[in-house]
């Protein structure tokens, strides 16, 4: 890990959708970014953000049962989003019949439930922990792993 743990609070599902907002407004082809949380914390509304700020238009749903949506930008410029619910997903074989390792030399990819098989795809990842506590608060500890994250995970949080 390149950095220390930081933690994002957000009580409105608002908030979640504008820390996705100006992650996608950051992320480029080669991204990794995993998505860790109980069903209901919010991964999918995060996955919303993530694809508006990345100038993605339409529908983003969550891809459980199709595994993988592709979601291209609106002009046609920056990166395509690759969303993927790896839930379903037996192991590291599986992953690898998504052939994600090629879409990250042209796509950012977002991976719902990947941890333990997704990060590693790519050398440097996101791992964003979401957790829903009982006042309904989302909490998202934001790990970075690799050094291209350190700078963009300071200015996404503002530190």
């Amino acid at each position: 890990m390149s950095a220390a743990l930081r933690t994002a609070e957000f009580s409105k599902e608002s908030d979640t959708l504008e820390f996705g907002r100006r992650l996608g407004a950051v992320l480029r082809a080669g991204d990794l970014v995993l998505l860790d949380g109980p069903l209901g914390a919010g991964k999918t509304v995060l996955a919303r953000g993530i694809a508006a700020g990345m100038g993605v238009t339409g529908r983003v749903t969550s891809p459980t049962f199709v595994i993988a949506r592709v979601h291209r930008p609106e002009s046609g410029d920056g990166p395509v989003l690759v969303h993927v619910d790896a839930y379903r997903l037996g192991g590291l074989e599986d992953i690898d019949d998504l052939d994600l390792d090629t879409d990250l030399t042209e796509a950012a990819v977002v991976v719902e439930w990947g941890e333990g098989l997704a990060e590693r795809l790519a050398d440097s990842h996101l791992m964003l922990r979401i957790r829903r506590r009982p006042d309904d608060v989302r909490e998202i500890t934001v790990e970075p792993y690799g050094e291209s994250w350190d700078a963009r995970v300071a200015e996404l949080l503002g530190r």
